[in-house]
């Protein structure tokens, strides 16, 4: 049977402190996949076949294609524009092959203040990859994201389950963390062979795939309220724990006109609360890293 931890910290909180005496450490992931998904104008077997567009042509679709390059054409701008209005960072997760086609997008990203991290070769799960490819596949990611921004990533996170040898490979490649984690409010360290390797939890509740994936949010207002609702909750927490709040964002996705107003209505209710530390992943991983007891 396979080792799980089922217990994690229990109701022991650890001892990291967060800068400033805030409460929350606050992420907000932006997702940049455009490009990097499955098209068969680009000699792919099959298109992608998700979100606003499901039912998958068996030849090239000019129309799935598009509704992912809504992201880089207007997506992004809009969503950066608001976050440089509210002097907030997010962490920028990105696709290899999106970084090639669009090292535009990284470029600009880095001249805002934000970080660069990793978010696989494609938009493809790593489960099933031998290690000879997964290996292969990540070095191609740090090699783009270095040469687009400047530096290697520091961060990581697989589309849906990485496989058995993802972490092992990250930490020999000297990443500070992964996302590849659900199970938890706060950072913790894994044992990866003799090291301790840090994983920041990601979350898919306060994400906004939930206005295709499920019925959870058709508005605006809907995610608003519940990833400040989420906040408030931590934020109570976080008198005795070291909380952290894991937003994602997707380009294509919650820049829709329709949408976008819940990024705004977040922003203002974090700003609001002098509890929050909003910033990047690496931050976060830096900070941990530099105060926790391993």
């Amino acid at each position: 049977m396979k080792k799980r931890d089922l217990f994690g910290y229990g109701n022991i909180a650890p001892s990291v402190k967060w800068p400033n005496q805030k409460r929350v450490a606050v992420s907000f992931v932006l997702n940049f996949e455009e490009g990097g998904e499955f098209s068969m104008a680009d000699g792919d077997p099959v298109n992608e076949a998700v979100y606003e567009v499901i039912d998958r042509q068996a030849q090239i679709d000019p129309c799935i294609d598009s509704h992912f390059e809504y992201g880089t054409r207007v997506g992004y701008w809009r969503i950066a524009e608001l976050f440089e209005r509210f002097g907030a960072n997010f962490t920028l997760s990105s696709c290899c092959r999106a970084v090639e086609r669009s090292p535009w997008l990284v470029q600009d990203a880095v001249k805002r203040g934000h970080e660069i991290s990793a978010h696989g070769y494609r938009w493809e799960r790593h489960v099933a990859m031998d290690e000879a490819t997964e290996r292969q596949s990540i070095m191609a990611t740090i090699k783009a994201i270095e040469q687009a921004s400047g530096k290697p990533p520091v961060g990581w996170h697989t589309r849906s389950s990485p496989s058995p040898n993802t972490r092992r490979i990250l930490s020999e490649l000297g990443f500070l963390y992964d996302s590849d984690a659900y199970n938890d409010d706060t950072p913790y360290f894994v044992d990866v062979g003799a090291k301790k390797h840090l994983v920041l939890p990601y979350a898919f509740d306060t994400n906004d795939m939930h206005f295709q994936h499920s019925d959870r949010f058709t508005t605006a207002e809907q995610f608003s309220q519940y990833v400040c609702e989420a906040y408030d909750w931590l934020e109570q927490e976080g008198q005795a724990w070291p909380r952290m709040l894991s937003i994602g964002l997707h380009l294509r996705m919650i820049a829709r006109p329709g949408r976008i107003g819940a990024v705004q209505r977040i922003l203002s209710h974090l700003q609001q609360r002098d509890s929050a530390w909003i910033t990047t992943r690496s931050q976060i991983a830096q900070h941990w890293l530099a105060h926790s007891k391993r």
